[in-house]
C-alpha cells in the first residue's frame, strides 16, 4: 500500500510548482516581484445595494443566501439567490465545485463580485467571485490589483508573494533627490506601493490610462535604464579593439577600380554616407553603424564599397541576408561588380550540396574568398573566417539578436581572436525617432535620403477582390506595351505549404486567363538553380508576369516591371507592403501597385491599406507601423518572447523618453554609482538585447 506524502513534503512540492510558474513570468525574487505591476484593478472597497445594480455594471454586493440548488434544465448548473435590505439577486454557475455549493448554504452571509446582467427572472451575476462575510469582515481600504499571470498561478498566490516582497525587497530610491525634483518625480517606494495598493480615493482614470504620477515614475525609471544600458554598451564597444581599415589612396585600389566600373554615378546622399562609413572603418574600435534608406535608395552599392575598403586592407567582408533569394540577388550583383576586378565572392547557404558547401567553407577559412555572401549559414559553427574585418547584415530586424551577435563573433580570425569586426547593419524600414532614441542610441545612424535619378513615384490603388477581372485586363494591356508585372500571392503565416499551394493555384489560373503571355512562378521551395533561372528570365524580359510568394519582398531589381498586384493585401504588414511596392518604379515608366483586398476588413487592415494609399514616405509608414505593431518587429527580438518595454509606450511617452535621455547623460557624466544601482534594479539579464 503506497505511503501518503507528508503534509510538509506536499507543501514543498506545491511551492516548487508555484516557483516554476513564477519563473515563467520572470519572477525569481523580491526584486522581480515588486516590479510585477497590475494590469488593472477591481474596486472591492465598497458594497453596492442590490437595487442599484444596472446591466453591465461591475459591482460588489453583500447579502444573505435565500436559496441554493442544482438544476438540470436546460443544462446542469448551480443557482442561488441572495437578498439585502434593498432587493434580491440571482447567482448562477455553469461550472461549479461541491465547495462552492457548500459555501452558498442557505442563511449564510456572503459577498459577491461580478458583472450584473438582466436575466429572465431578474438581475443576476454569472460566475461571480464570492467570499463569506462575517461580522468582523472588513472591506479593503485599497483597490484590488489584478496581475499578469500564467495558467495555474492564482491571483491570491501572486498577491501574497508580492506583499511579502514589498516587506523584503530594497525599495530605496536609485535616483538622487535633485534629479527627482528636476523632473517632478514621485519617490520610488511611494510609487510602487501605490501601484500595488492604490487607495480607494485614487483617480481611477489616471491609473487605468497609466497617467498617474506613480506610473510616470515607473516609466521614467524603465526608459532611463534603457538609456543607461545603451550608453554602457557603447562604452564597452569603444573599449574593444578592431583592426584599422583606412581608405587607401590611388587608382589601383579595389575601391577606386569599383567606382570607375560602376555603370552609374553615386548620389550625393550615397557619397555622404560612404564618408561616414570610411571614417569609422579607419578607427581602432569596432564600427556599429546602421545604414537606413528607403526601398531602392542604393544601399547595396554602399555596402559593396565598404567591403572593398576592407579588402584593400587585406581583410575579408561578409554580407548576411535573411532569405536565400535576397542573398542571391546580392551575390549576383556583387559578382558582376567584383569579378572583373579579380575579387573572389563566395556564396554560402543551407541549400548547397555537401561538396559545394565544403569548398565554400574552405575558401572562406583559407582567405581565398575576399567576400562571403549568404544566409544564416554564414554563422554556423563550422564556418571560420581567415580575417573577417567587416560584417554586413541586411534587413537586420529580420534576424534575431543571437544571430547578429554570432556573425560579429566570427571576427578576429586565426591570428587575432581579441579583435572584433566592424559592423554595418542595413534596413529599408526607416526607424521612427522615438525608437531611434530609445533602442538605437548605441548605433551611429547613416541615412540615404535621396533616390537615384530616374526613379518614378508609384501610384497605389486599392481594389476589392470582386474587381479581379479588371486587374487581369490591366495586366494584359501592360504586357502588350512591353511592360512586366509581379503578382504576389497572399501571406499564410500558419502554413508554408498552404502558401506554396496558393501560389501554384494562382499561377495556373493566370496562365489560363492570359493565354498569350509567358507566366512564371517563383517561391521559396524551388531549387536554387531553378529559382535563379526564373529570376534571370524575368530580368531578361522573357517572362511577362511573375507569380511569386513573398520571397521577392526585398532585393529584386527589374526596371522594366511597372505593375505589381498584391493579392489579399489585408494579410500583410505595412513594412512588407512597402517593401513589395518598392519592386516597381525602378525604371522611367509610370508604375502602379494594386492592393487587392477581401472584405470584411479589420480596423488594423483598414488602417494599413489607408496608409499605403496615402503615402510613399518610408518614414511616415514606419511611424504608423510602430503605432500598429509596437517595437518588436523593428528590433528583431519578437521571437525572444521578452517584452521590450513593459510599462512605457514609445508612441505616447515621447516626452518622458526625452527626459530620460537627458537624465542619462547627466548621470553618466557625474554619478557612476547611481548608474550602477539603477541598472542593477531594472535591467536584470536583458542587456544582451542592446549589444546587437
Amino acid at each position: 500500500m503506497p505511503v501518503a506524502a507528508s503534509p510538509a513534503k506536499a507543501s514543498a512540492r506545491d511551492l516548487s510548482a508555484q516557483q516554476r510558474k513564477m519563473a515563467k513570468l520572470g519572477l525569481h525574487g523580491p526584486e522581480d516581484l515588486i516590479l510585477h505591476l497590475p494590469i488593472r484593478y477591481e474596486d472591492e472597497t465598497a458594497i453596492t445595494p442590490i437595487a442599484r445594480l444596472i446591466p453591465g455594471m461591475w459591482a460588489q454586493v453583500e447579502g444573505e443566501v435565500t436559496s441554493c440548488e442544482v438544476t438540470y434544465r436546460p443544462r446542469k448548473q448551480l443557482k442561488a439567490s441572495i437578498r439585502d435590505e434593498s432587493g434580491e439577486l440571482g447567482l448562477r454557475y455553469l461550472n461549479f465545485y461541491p465547495s462552492q455549493q457548500k459555501q452558498l448554504a442557505v442563511g449564510r452571509r456572503i459577498r459577491a463580485r461580478g458583472e450584473a446582467r438582466g436575466g429572465f427572472f431578474g438581475m443576476e451575476m454569472v460566475h461571480p467571485r464570492t467570499t463569506v462575510a462575517t461580522d468582523v469582515s472588513r472591506l479593503p481600504t485599497s483597490l484590488t490589483p489584478v496581475y499578469p499571470t500564467t495558467e495555474g498561478l492564482p491571483q491570491g498566490v501572486l498577491r501574497k508573494a508580492i506583499a511579502e516582497a514589498l516587506q523584503d525587497a530594497d525599495l530605496s530610491d536609485t535616483l538622487p533627490e535633485s534629479l527627482r525634483q528636476q523632473y517632478d518625480l514621485m519617490g520610488f517606494a511611494q510609487a510602487v506601493r501605490l501601484l500595488h495598493y492604490p487607495p480607494a480615493d485614487v483617480d481611477p482614470e489616471g491609473l487605468t490610462a497609466r497617467a498617474h504620477p506613480a506610473w510616470l515614475r515607473v516609466k521614467f525609471d524603465e526608459l532611463l535604464a534603457q538609456q543607461l544600458s545603451l550608453a554602457k554598451a557603447r562604452a564597452a564597444r569603444l573599449d574593444k579593439r578592431a583592426v584599422r581599415l583606412p581608405l587607401r589612396k590611388g587608382d589601383d585600389t579595389v575601391v577606386s577600380r569599383l567606382l570607375a566600373t560602376l555603370p552609374f554615378g553615386l548620389t550625393g546622399a550615397q557619397q555622404r554616407v560612404l564618408k561616414e562609413i570610411a571614417a569609422d572603418l579607419a578607427k581602432p574600435n569596432p564600427m556599429h553603424r546602421l545604414l537606413q534608406g528607403d526601398v531602392g535608395s542604393g544601399k547595396t552599392v554602399v555596402a559593396a564599397l565598404a567591403a572593398a575598403q576592407a579588402i584593400d586592407n587585406g581583410y575579408q567582408a561578409a554580407l548576411m541576408a535573411p532569405t536565400e533569394i535576397l542573398a542571391e540577388q546580392h551575390y549576383r550583383k556583387l559578382v558582376d561588380w567584383f569579378a572583373p576586378l579579380g575579387i573572389k565572392v563566395m556564396w554560402l547557404t543551407g541549400s548547397l550540396s555537401a561538396k559545394v558547401r565544403r569548398e565554400a567553407v574552405a575558401a572562406i577559412e583559407s582567405g581565398e574568398a575576399h567576400l562571403a555572401v549568404g544566409t544564416q549559414a554564414l554563422i554556423q559553427d563550422q564556418v571560420t573566417f581567415s580575417k573577417l574585418g567587416l560584417a554586413i547584415v541586411d534587413e537586420q530586424h529580420r534576424f534575431g539578436v543571437g544571430q547578429r551577435l554570432a556573425l560579429r563573433g566570427k571576427g578576429g580570425g586565426k591570428d587575432g581572436a581579441d579583435l572584433y569586426p566592424h559592423q554595418l547593419m542595413m534596413t529599408a524600414t526607416p526607424i521612427p525617432r522615438t525608437l531611434a532614441m530609445t533602442f538605437f542610441a548605441d548605433l551611429d545612424v547613416s541615412v540615404i535620403d535621396e533616390l537615384p535619378p530616374g526613379r518614378t513615384p508609384v501610384v497605389t490603388k486599392l481594389l476589392s477582390d470582386a474587381r479581379r477581372d479588371e486587374v487581369v485586363a490591366r495586366i494584359h494591356e501592360a504586357a502588350r506595351i512591353g511592360r512586366q508585372v509581379y503578382w504576389v500571392c497572399p501571406l499564410v503565416e500558419e502554413s508554408e505549404t498552404l502558401e506554396l499551394q496558393t501560389a501554384v493555384d494562382t499561377h495556373l489560373a493566370l496562365t489560363q486567363a492570359l493565354p498569350g503571355l509567358n507566366v512564371g512562378l517563383v517561391h521559396g521551395r524551388l531549387p536554387t538553380a531553378e529559382k535563379a533561372a526564373v529570376m534571370q528570365a524575368f530580368k531578361a524580359g522573357e517572362i511577362h508576369l511573375l507569380v511569386a510568394t513573398t520571397v521577392i519582398e526585398v532585393g529584386v531589381d527589374v526596371p522594366n516591371a511597372s505593375l505589381m498586384v498584391i493579392e489579399h493585401a489585408e494579410r500583410f504588414g505595412l513594412a512588407q507592403l512597402h517593401q513589395l511596392r518598392g519592386r516597381v518604379g525602378r525604371g522611367a515608366a509610370e508604375s502602379v501597385c494594386v492592393l487587392l483586398f477581401q472584405t470584411p476588413l479589420s480596423m488594423i487592415a483598414k488602417a494599413r491599406l489607408r496608409t499605403m494609399h496615402e503615402t510613399t514616405d518610408g518614414f511616415e509608414i514606419a511611424r504608423r507601423d510602430l503605432e500598429l505593431r509596437g517595437p518588436g518587429e523593428f528590433l528583431g527580438v519578437r521571437q525572444s518572447g521578452l517584452a521590450l518595454m513593459r510599462f512605457a509606450d514609445l508612441e505616447t511617452d515621447i516626452e518622458i523618453a526625452e527626459q530620460a535621455h537627458e537624465a542619462a547623460a547627466l548621470l553618466q557624466a557625474s554619478q557612476p554609482d547611481v548608474v550602477a544601482r539603477h541598472l542593477a534594479r531594472w535591467m536584470r539579464g536583458r542587456e544582451d538585447f542592446l549589444k546587437a
